[in-house]
């Protein structure tokens, strides 16, 4: 509920407190008075895009503070949360435009963007009027106000989740016929060169150990000789021999000589153990330049076909054993992409399957909702004067998406015989303000829990007898909540729990727009005007007490 509004400094306003009430809150005045600047100046501390020029003329800055109660559980709790905002019981909304045209925004003192600030306002305030163009006259929004009305959250649910399904699997059904259309664009190619490495079946690091190899085995003629004569000449014949029989002469004589040779024996064996090593590796390395002429073919047949074929791949020779596990990876998901491909193709179907039926649950709960409505509104407009006008919701198909497969239009017909067509295309001035009325009675409690609802000049085109049936429809609305009206209806004003009238006044040539709360006995004098105009008599005064009176 809107329970403050301040204004500073904005168009004609220099300053203004206004407290307003639950129930029905009424602003007359005369035209030109500044009843739309007031809701200019609510629209502007709500974020909604208005006039550029705000600042009263001569002013550095012009200022607007709401204040609103938040009962619990209201939806601005939510929008306050997501953008980490302090909440409580009380919303303090304040917004600020310089003659420079810079606007800053704050919640409940912390800084916001417009954004924010619309956010908000569309949890706080409902504006509608004959012209209105941003709730219930925007076909766009229809579906919306349906789904409200018929209480379809869970099956809206339901169809979102099951949207949302539906295009994980289509997205997984295209991200693998792509890849397989990729992959068998050159199944020829990967057939072909899995087929030439499954054959080669090279191993990481064997390039090098063939190159080691085929070098040795190109050596092994030139050195052979050398390691021999080296090898003969470490042999018994040759080295060991000699060390053989130096120790067994030494041993020999090492009784008679006190221990002397015992040091030069003992060198002498380590000395032998050291050669017979030696001895060891030179026989090893004959064995290794032993080759049959033919394995140096052999290698270098492989080691040019290992090497051949990485050159032909564009990698490292040890990486070609890598290459091969990839390429035949890539050939298996060839050959098993045509059944994945029809797993997936099923999942689609289950999953188009499943949206169905939970669309066709929506679209039936909005057909009988729709029906609900129109019985509704029909009941509405008879006391409206508009008892032969025909309201009806069309439902209609429309492509499929997250909210079902479903368009609603709200179509009426004023009169028996006349064609229908879309709501705000149809109706008069006055036929719309009722229409809209109408709606907004049979939405109220679905719709409506805790927003203040704003109607201006919603009863324009219409007097009498049926104006004092809008204000009494606006009188039932406010019942439970909070509605201000912009009225030029003495019937519509006379309804009102609470009463404002708005003034225009120059003082020393400058013009200043206020808003004067109404005593009982101010009433009947505002009344009266709205009646008679500028020169009120006994009659219109009469008649005002008689309105007042209800």
């Amino acid at each position: 509920m809107l329970r403050a509004l301040e204004i500073r400094d904005m168009l004609i306003i220099e300053r203004l407190d206004l407290g307003f009430q639950p129930g029905l809150n009424v602003l007359t005045g005369e035209t030109g008075a500044g009843k739309s600047i007031l809701l200019d100046s609510l629209g502007f501390v709500l974020g909604w895009r208005g006039r550029a020029e705000l600042v009263r003329t001569g002013a550095a800055q012009g200022e607007v503070t709401a204040v609103f109660d938040l009962p619990a559980g209201h939806a601005a709790h939510g929008v306050l949360d997501e953008a980490g905002l302090p909440g409580g019981d009380e919303l303090i909304l304040r917004r600020v435009n310089t003659a420079e045209g810079r606007k800053t925004g704050w919640v409940n003192d912390r800084r916001v963007s417009g954004e924010v600030l619309r956010q908000l306002s569309a949890t706080l305030v409902e504006l509608h009027g004959q012209h209105d163009d941003r709730g219930l006259l925007d076909p766009k929004g229809h579906r919306a106000i349906l789904d409200v009305y018929a209480n379809t959250d869970a099956q809206q649910s339901a169809v979102r989740s099951a949207w949302g399904n539906v295009g994980k699997a289509r997205k997984a059904l295209n991200a693998a016929q792509v890849a397989l259309d990729e992959v068998r664009a050159e199944e020829e190619f990967l057939r072909h060169a899995v087929g030439e490495l499954t054959n080669l079946s090279p191993e990481s690091g064997e390039e090098a150990q063939l190159d080691s190899r085929r070098r040795m085995m190109q050596a092994a003629e030139r050195i052979r000789d050398e390691i021999t004569q080296a090898s003969n000449a470490l042999g018994y014949d040759g080295a060991e021999g000699a060390m053989s029989n130096a120790l067994r002469w030494l041993e020999g004589a090492s009784d008679g000589a006190e221990g002397r040779l015992d040091a030069p024996m003992n060198a002498l064996t380590r000395a032998m153990a050291e050669l017979d090593e030696a001895a060891r590796g030179v026989a090893d390395c004959l064995d290794a330049l032993r080759f049959n002429p033919a394995e140096l073919e052999d290698t270098e047949e492989r080691l040019f076909a290992i090497r051949g074929l990485a050159r032909k791949h564009q990698v490292q020779p040890d990486e070609l054993a890598d290459l091969a596990e990839t390429l035949s990876g890539r050939l298996e998901a060839l050959d098993a992409g045509e059944a994945r491909i029809d797993d997936l193709r099923k999942a689609v179907l289950e999953a188009e399957r499943a949206y169905d039926t939970a669309a066709t649950a929506l679209t039936e709960a909005r057909i009988a909702a729709a029906a609900r409505l129109d019985a509704a509104v029909a009941s509405e407009l008879a006391p409206l004067k508009m008892e032969r006008a025909v309201f009806r919701t069309e439902v209609t198909q429309a492509p499929e998406g997250p909210e079902g497969r479903d368009a609603v239009t709200f179509t009426v017909a004023t009169n028996p015989g006349s064609p229908s067509g879309p709501l705000n295309k149809i109706a008069s001035g006055g036929e719309l303000s009722r229409f809209l009325l109408a709606l907004k009675v049979c939405l109220s409690e679905e719709r409506n829990a805790g927003v203040t609802m704003i109607f201006d000049e919603i009863d324009r085109g219409v007097g009498g007898a049926t104006a004092d049936a809008v204000g009494r429809r606006l009188k039932a609305l406010a019942g439970d909540g909070q509605v201000l009206v912009v009225t030029h209806s003495p019937q519509v004003a006379a309804l009102g729990g609470h009463h404002w009238r708005v003034e225009k006044r120059v003082t020393d040539g400058v013009t200043t727009s206020t808003v004067v709360p109404l005593d009982d006995g101010e009433r009947e004098d505002e009344v009266s005007r709205m009646l008679a105009g500028d020169v009120i008599t006994d009659g219109a005064r009469a008649a005002a007490r008689a309105l007042l009176d209800g």
